[in-house]
């Protein structure tokens, strides 16, 4: 094979990489600037029953900067408030994909990100025109980044050699981990010593940054890049070469009959229940339930996304291994490492519910519950491009579109939920998270596949008619 350093693939997934660590830290941003946002005592009525944790924060409260406006916002209220970004999301995931298929992931990978940073900068302003403006800011940050994942995965079907799929997307995919590992402390250092309003100009601007390197050095295709070597190019077009399709009409009847898309969109789903939950909610749950401040809350809550963003950068490499050397089959690594990635954290998050105000022992378990979804990136994550090359950005569409429900209602669900914020909640919350990847990964392994799909393949139509 071609040697991978400095070649055009690995260009594409670092630089990727770095789009995917702005979006990331783009979204979550607003968990943390939510909580010096929103006044003290309108958010949470100081709960004094005996199964909460004391107090044990022993460090000396800095004076810290509070020129940032605070805002009379109910639980309800930023409940909405952090599920509004989805509401946009869900729109663009499938025309997304068809776009991507129509006029390549480049451009719109690099201008949902430039949209994304723009609207992360208006934050400030819409919050202080009103709690309206700032939902409707928040759901069009989320249209901009709808487009992003399926153009990713349009442009590796165009990419990525079969056998270095889950290197090459684990690689990409590994920065919005990275991005929310990085975002989370820097956000509550960022809100401690200057106010919030930075966190959405900092990262904004950075956004806008990349851009520019994105349009300059990317590529839609082999084909048409600029400085790739010959060598390289015919490596990446041969190892391709029966897999795409050359049709311009996508089938979209057999694309919905299929069982092992609809294997995909069930543990897409439930996967992301559980990661969302804890993406917006855990900076909560350590504050309330935990009682860490919120300095060390933001290092404490990235930490498991920390082992995540390792994980998944490992079980990458270990997957297109047992692929290549070792002869195990596409759907059985597939499999393999969805069932680790689903059912392990099902355990640790049931577990982390009831070891009460064992700090240590809860920020383990969430973080080993965490680190392992990172196996799902080379299961589930990636299996639109072994079934149908052509069409991944496409199916990544819908099974996105499917799996960003959990993002609109499992906060909301959860801050219901937990309205007293007693333990015995959250163990209610953690239980539903855990029974519902334990269905996606029983149903993924019954009815997931690793080959490419008839009806994914050039000749297809030539056979039914």
């Amino acid at each position: 094979s071609v040697p991978a350093c400095c070649s055009a693939r690995y260009n594409l997934a670092l630089l990727a990489f770095f789009g995917f660590f702005l979006l990331y830290a783009l979204r979550v941003n607003l968990s943390v600037a939510l909580v010096d946002m929103v006044e003290p005592n309108t958010s949470i009525i100081k709960n004094t029953t005996a199964n909460v944790c004391p107090e044990h924060s022993s460090s000396i409260n800095v004076p810290r900067n509070t020129t940032g406006e605070k805002y009379s916002w109910d639980a309800d209220t930023q409940g909405w408030i952090l599920g509004s970004f989805f509401y946009g999301y869900i729109i663009t995931q499938i025309p997304g994909g068809y776009l991507a298929s129509k006029i390549g992931g480049k451009l719109l990978l690099g201008f949902g990100i430039l949209g994304t940073s723009v609207f992360t900068l208006l934050t400030p302003l819409a919050a202080d025109l009103g709690v309206g403006y700032l939902i409707a800011v928040r759901a069009l940050e989320g249209l901009g980044e709808g487009v992003t994942f399926p153009a990713m995965h349009s442009m590796w079907s165009s990419w990525a050699p079969p056998l270095e799929r889950s290197k090459l997307l684990s690689i990409s995919y590994a920065g919005a981990q990275l991005g929310t590992v990085v975002s989370l402390p820097l956000s509550g250092l960022i809100c401690y010593y200057m106010n919030w309003a930075y966190v959405f100009y900092i990262f904004g601007a950075l956004g806008v940054l990349w851009f520019f390197f994105w349009m300059w050095l990317v590529s839609d295709t082999p084909e048409t890049h600029r400085s790739i070597s010959h060598a390289e190019r015919e490596y990446i077009l041969s190892s391709l070469k029966d897999q795409l399709s050359t049709q311009k009409s996508v089938p979209w009847r057999p694309i919905l009959e299929s069982l092992p898309l609809w294997a995909i969109v069930v543990a897409h789903f439930s996967y992301n229940w559980t990661f969302y939950t804890l993406l917006t909610l855990l900076p909560t749950y350590m504050k309330e339930i935990l009682r860490f401040d919120a300095q060390e809350n933001g290092f404490l809550s990235a930490l498991p996304y920390f082992g995540c963003w390792l994980c998944i950068i490992l079980s990458g490499q270990i997957a297109d291994y047992l692929r290549e050397k070792q002869n195990f089959s596409t759907v059985c690594v597939r499999k393999c490492f969805t069932l680790i990635g689903m059912i392990g954290p099902a355990v640790f998050l049931v577990a982390a519910g009831f070891i009460g105000c064992n700090y240590a022992l809860a920020v383990a378990f969430v973080t080993i519950s965490t680190t392992l979804g990172g196996f799902c990136t080379s299961g589930y994550s990636i299996n639109h491009l072994d079934i149908a090359p052509s069409y991944a950005g496409i199916l990544l569409g819908i099974t996105n579109s499917f799996a960003t429900i959990p993002g609109m209602v499992g906060p909301v669900i959860a801050k219901n939920l937990t309205h007293n914020n007693t333990v015995g909640e959250w163990q209610t919350v953690f239980y539903i998270a855990a029974s519902i990847n334990l269905f996606g990964a029983i149903f993924f392994s019954l009815f997931a596949s690793g080959e490419v799909q008839d009806w994914a393949v050039s000749g297809y139509h030539l056979h039914r008619n």
